[in-house]
């Protein structure tokens, strides 16, 4: 604690103190919960600062960075977690979301609940240090944040819950990163959704950048991807989006 740090491993913690690893245990055992391990399965473990007692442990964006380097793997915070640090909170999230490139059991350490989300390729998508956080942290840039918003709808409360957390970030979304964005995606299905609820929440520039880069051939999409009947969906031509959703309208 008195180096700024809030998390370490089992490994580091025998490197830097000379303990055996069953001394070592036996050591944070004696600590109770001033010190927490974030699973069972893992020799990964929280400092819990007396400000944070309340909660077990410390908050989640305070020791990512360090739990992915002692992972090993990639990671963002993403989606409504991403949209939250960027300033968008319709809702109030009791988990924090994080992108990965393979699936983790969620975690639960305290009160503090982290949820995994899969992105394959996860690399190609941008992302940014938020200034003045507390610790190192990755967090996906707005224009990638309302992409994965859209592409993750289903796992996140629905296509108007994402659209809800879209539109407070427009101000903040730029051509040229967007159109980056798209390119790195490459997913027209899902730009198309993009597109559609972007006009709907009344930015007509960002989504006549989005129309351009889509090819001029569309297939039709559900909005909110469904299975079942789609006889009787209106379709949006501009978009060529079957609007299968009971708010958002253009």
């Amino acid at each position: 604690m008195s180096l700024g740090r809030v998390a370490f491993s089992l490994e580091e913690l025998t490197r830097e103190s000379g303990l055996s690893a069953i001394a070592a245990k036996f050591q944070l055992l004696r600590l109770g919960g001033k010190v927490v391990r974030v699973s069972p399965r893992q020799p990964f473990f929280l400092i819990v600062s007396p400000e944070h007692r309340s909660l077990g442990a410390p908050p989640a964006n305070w020791w990512l960075q360090d739990y992915f380097d002692w992972l090993g793997r990639p990671y963002y915070l993403a989606l409504q977690s991403a949209a939250s640090s960027l300033g968008s909170n319709p809702q109030a999230l009791q988990v924090t979301q994080v992108m990965t490139d393979r699936p983790c059991r969620a975690l639960k350490v305290g009160r503090i609940q982290v949820r995994f989300f899969v992105k394959r390729g996860i690399q190609r998508t941008p992302t940014q240090q938020p200034a003045g956080a507390v610790a190192p942290l990755w967090v996906s840039t707005p224009e990638a944040t309302a992409y994965d918003l859209i592409r993750y709808a289903s796992r996140i409360g629905g296509i108007e819950r994402a659209a809800e957390t879209i539109r407070p970030l427009l101000p903040l979304l730029r051509d040229r990163e967007l159109k980056r964005v798209l390119d790195a995606e490459n997913e027209p299905a899902i730009a198309q959704r993009l597109g559609f609820v972007v006009e709907a929440c009344g930015n007509k520039l960002l989504a006549r950048i989005i129309r351009d880069w889509l090819p001029d051939e569309l297939t039709p999409v559900t909005l909110a991807p469904a299975k079942g009947n789609r006889d009787n969906l209106p379709l949006v031509k501009r978009w060529q989006v079957l609007n299968n959703s009971g708010e958002l309208q253009i």
